[in-house]
C-alpha cells in the first residue's frame, strides 16, 4: 500500500464537490491551521465503516476543514454521503488525478495537511488506533478539547482488513 508519506509536499488541489462549490486546498489553508482528506470509492465497505467514525471528527471539531474525495461520479457520492451520514464536502476526483498525484493504491486514505501543505499524518486503511491518534492531533492543531471518537458500545475492532 502506498501514499505520500508524512514530511511530504501536498498536491495542489481544486476539485468541485458535489454541491458545485470549488474548494481549494492552499486557499483553505490560509484561513485554518489544517484540512483533513479522506480518499474513497463507494462500493469499498472499509470506506463505509471508516466515514461515519469521519463524520464523528466533523461533529466533534467545530472548526474542522474534512474533506470527503470520492473516486466515484456526483450522484453516487452524493448517495454515499447520506446513507453514511456525511455532513462535511464531497470533492470529486472522478478521473483520478489527485488520488495519483497522492500516489495512492488503496482507500480509504487519509491525509491530516497542515497549513504549511506538509502532510502530517498519513493513514492508508483502517486502524483505529491511527484515528484515534488523529483525533488527538486535531484537537492540538485546532485548539479545540479533545474529543473521544470510539465508545465501547462501538466495539471497533483495532484492525478492519479490506
Amino acid at each position: 500500500m502506498t501514499a505520500l508519506e508524512v514530511g511530504a509536499q501536498a498536491p495542489p488541489i481544486q476539485l468541485k464537490g458535489v454541491d458545485g462549490k470549488v474548494y481549494d486546498l492552499r486557499e483553505t489553508l490560509k484561513s485554518t491551521p489544517c484540512v483533513v482528506l479522506a480518499f474513497f470509492k463507494i462500493s469499498c465497505p472499509v470506506c463505509q465503516f471508516t466515514f461515519p467514525y469521519l463524520e464523528r471528527l466533523q461533529r466533534g471539531y467545530e472548526t474542522l476543514e474534512l474533506w470527503g474525495m470520492s473516486q466515484d461520479d456526483v450522484d453516487a457520492t452524493g448517495n454515499f454521503a447520506r446513507t453514511y451520514g456525511c455532513s462535511f464536502p464531497m470533492l470529486l476526483d472522478d478521473r483520478l488525478e489527485t488520488t495519483v498525484n497522492f500516489d495512492l493504491t488503496n482507500v480509504p486514505s487519509i491525509f491530516l495537511i497542515g497549513e504549511d501543505l506538509n502532510i502530517k499524518k498519513s493513514i492508508v486503511g483502517f486502524m483505529k488506533s491511527d484515528l484515534e491518534d488523529l483525533a488527538a492531533s486535531l484537537a492540538e492543531l485546532l485548539n479545540e478539547k479533545p474529543i473521544k471518537l470510539f465508545t465501547e458500545a462501538d466495539e471497533v475492532p483495532e484492525l478492519k482488513p479490506g
